[in-house]
């Protein structure tokens, strides 16, 4: 009994905002044969914007390095300036 356990990017899609959401299966295989799966979704924006209590704005880029480079590719090519510009005053504007 031979067990085998892959992960594998099944989707990956942005919304307006450019946000990406990446699918992740889990398989699970014994003897090549699939006999479990799970898929985790996660979130990937731009930035993350947070409100100081002076009323100041803490912009943190989202470091994408340790995603595979096809999500590292698709982010790069979405996120260009402007997206990030307009992102980040969303942000603000949701914040307050």
């Amino acid at each position: 009994m031979a067990l085998s356990k892959e992960t594998i990017i099944s989707g990956i899609q942005l919304d307006n905002d450019k946000v990406v959401f990446v699918n992740e299966d889990t398989v699970i295989k014994e003897d090549g044969v699939k006999i479990s799966s799970s898929r985790f979704r996660k979130v990937l924006a731009p930035s993350i914007t947070d409100k100081n209590a002076d009323g100041s704005y803490t912009t943190t880029n989202t470091d994408i390095s340790g995603e595979p480079q096809d999500v590292q590719d698709i982010c790069n090519a979405a996120w260009t300036d402007a997206i990030k510009a307009a992102y980040i005053a969303k942000q603000k504007a949701q914040l307050g």
